[in-house]
């Protein structure tokens, strides 16, 4: 890892260091994904199964796209009973807690006859999209799929890569089949994100497309953007963890390391105030390496975007923390809730030494779809909020507008926008 003191040259080296890892810094591939977007919203079908075969090794049609019941079921009875119930329980977790962000329409009226509000209705068809290739990902799935429950999409639709063979990770299927969710298509890449945006013969077009993926999934989200809604375009794994001498330095090692796993653009910082704490984390990180399983991958994030800052007080590391503004925040402080009141910028605040960062990405129930790359300063975590819609309902009556009318007329002349006055002048001309 990369150690330093905190100072404002320090801060900002790291700060330009995390933003290379952005979306933005692959030129090479965006040309490439927009053709294969234009490629399918042209020859729909035809270009999917084609990209799939290229991509995915697996020849798709129109019969096998679909992920069938007896697939779903299979999937199932392979899986792990016990590891089955863990889902079950965590998919009850995050719905309890997303059923708490529901919102609900309003309508005010006054005497004098006017009636005003917001009718709030889900988003009637939605894709996620579910990662396959090296890896599976059924917390993503449960993450993804349960607001859009909560919210009352109407239609849900996950998109999710298979094998050469045409299968689909177990584990992701049974997560899907605890959400309720039945139509999945066979699909990956920028292909699966194009043919949700447009639509073929045999996808359907949303209005909205949600999920993490590799730099191709998020560059196609990026390009669709428009013809169809999106969550974010997400950035490599981050996590923060902001500690003072009172933190345990095993614990922080671990943490920090349970985020650089996924992959070597992935970043783990540590600031804190305490020089004996950084260096004794130091220390654990390096024993842990030596018998990790993913060692060539921890390796080669922490080198390029492993961190630690040493500052000399908690309201300059703060400073730091909010500059940063991380997707996954841990505060191991010697009072984490009143260190808590100083932070204005973090996906999600992890407090105290039990509450380490994979409890949120599995278990706890906040959504761990997060804001990436410093997003966090304007983006929130996925929520219920992202699958609903507003609608403002305005109804006067005329002894109401007639109370108003001149002052409407005379804001719209000002504008040089005489039909709008006309418009509202025409209702009392004698």
């Amino acid at each position: 890892m990369n150690k330093y003191i905190l100072n404002e040259e320090n801060k900002q080296n790291l700060l330009n260091n995390l933003l290379k890892r952005s979306t933005s810094n692959y030129p090479e591939y965006e040309k490439k994904v927009a053709l294969i977007c234009e490629d399918v919203k042209e020859r729909k079908d035809e270009a999917l199964f084609e990209y799939t075969l290229k991509y995915d090794k697996y020849a798709l049609n129109k019969d096998n796209i679909r992920v069938t019941e007896a697939e779903v079921e299979e999937a199932v009875k392979n899986l792990d009973p016990e590891l089955y119930a863990i889902m079950q329980e965590a998919f009850n977790n995050i719905k309890t807690y997303h059923e708490k962000q529901v919102r609900n329409s309003f309508f005010d009226t006054t005497e004098d006859g006017t009636f005003l509000g917001q009718r709030i209705m889900p988003i009637e068809t939605v894709g996620v999209y579910v990662p396959g290739g090296k890896a599976a990902y059924p917390s993503s799935t449960l993450m993804n799929i349960v607001p859009a429950l909560v919210a009352g999409c109407k239609r849900i639709v996950m998109a999710t890569p298979c094998n050469s063979e045409g299968k689909v990770s177990d584990t992701t299927l049974a997560a899907a089949k605890i959400c309720g969710i039945n139509e999945i298509y066979k699909i990956g890449g920028a292909q699966a994100i194009a043919s949700l945006a447009f639509g073929t013969e045999t996808v359907p077009k949303v209005s909205k497309i949600v999920g993490p993926g590799n730099i191709f999934v998020a560059l196609a989200k990026r390009y669709v953007y428009g013809h169809v809604s999106i969550d974010s375009i997400a950035g490599p794994s981050e996590i923060l963890v902001l500690a003072d001498e009172t933190a345990n330095p095993k614990f922080v090692a671990a943490d920090l390391m349970s985020q650089c796993e996924h992959d070597e653009m992935a970043s783990g910082i540590l600031i804190t105030t305490s020089e004996e704490l950084a260096n004794d984390v130091e220390k654990y990180v390096e024993e842990f390496l030596k018998d990790a399983p993913r060692k060539e991958i921890l390796e080669k994030s922490l080198d390029k975007f492993g961190f630690i800052l040493v500052a000399k007080d908690i309201k300059e590391a703060v400073d730091a923390v909010n500059d940063i503004a991380s997707e996954h925040l841990e505060i191991l402080t010697k009072n984490p809730l009143e260190t808590m009141g100083m932070v204005k910028n973090a996906g999600a605040i992890f407090l105290g030494e039990y509450s380490s960062e994979p409890l949120g990405d599995y278990f706890a129930g906040p959504n761990h779809v997060l804001p990436t790359n410093g997003t966090a300063k304007f983006f929130s975590p996925l929520s219920v909020d992202d699958f609903i819609k507003k609608s403002s309902v305005i109804c006067f009556s005329k002894d109401a507008l007639e109370k108003c009318h001149t002052k409407i007329e005379k804001f719209a002349k000002s504008e040089g926008l005489y039909a709008h006055s006309k418009s509202i002048e025409v209702r009392f001309e004698k």
